[in-house]
């Protein structure tokens, strides 16, 4: 049974810690910057391609942030025994391109996107296999959950509920690419290389 308690903490610890902060700090941006930050079809096309990155780490209202925070925190103290090396801002880095270039190539409607729900949905499904590898059957059910979620929401969309929390629209495509990026991040480090404890 792991220990779900961050403490001792370690320097892989970091990372989560850092992009916790880093969505906080974002959210206090005044209008201008988030302009500058956010996924904006018109300026990606324009070349503005960090956008691809700090979208994610804005958000709409307090409430969208703190779902987004606690996820993340949920995240962590579930899987970071499987937090290796770079692992983690590895794994959020390509989610994050990936997810972006989904959603900008399958939702040509959404003109603009922010909020870490589509990486989110990479970490979790990641760390559901990192479970089953590790024959911790929870791994099924986590698995079978996020992608019955997933598919509901495909073939239902997404909850009126949570859009009026958040204040926007959910953008269901980016869960389900970051479903996606979350595999092929899997299937790619297991094929080129065997991550290593520190």
């Amino acid at each position: 049974m792991p220990m779900l308690l961050p403490f001792p903490l370690r320097r892989t610890d970091l990372y989560p810690i850092a992009l916790f902060l880093i969505c906080i700090l974002a959210f206090f941006l005044n209008e201008q910057y988030y302009q500058l930050f956010e996924f904006d079809r018109s300026s990606l096309e324009q070349g503005q391609l960090w956008r691809l990155l700090t979208s994610h780490m804005l958000h709409t209202n307090h409430l969208h942030l703190l779902l987004n925070l606690a996820a993340l925190a949920l995240l962590f103290l579930l899987h970071r025994r499987y937090y290796y090396r770079y692992e983690f801002p590895l794994l959020m880095f390509i989610a994050a391109i990936i997810v972006s270039v989904g959603v900008y190539y399958s939702s040509p409607e959404l003109q603009r996107y922010v909020g870490m729900s589509g990486v989110l949905h990479a970490l979790f499904i990641w760390g559901a296999i990192q479970d089953i590898k590790q024959k911790d059957h929870t791994g099924y059910l986590l698995l079978a959950g996020v992608l019955i979620k997933v598919g509901y929401e495909q073939l239902f969309g997404a909850s009126e509920q949570l859009a009026n929390m958040i204040d926007a629209n959910v953008a269901i495509d980016a869960h389900l690419w970051g479903i996606i990026a979350g595999i092929i991040y899997v299937i790619s480090t297991d094929f080129f290389f065997v991550t290593k404890k520190e």
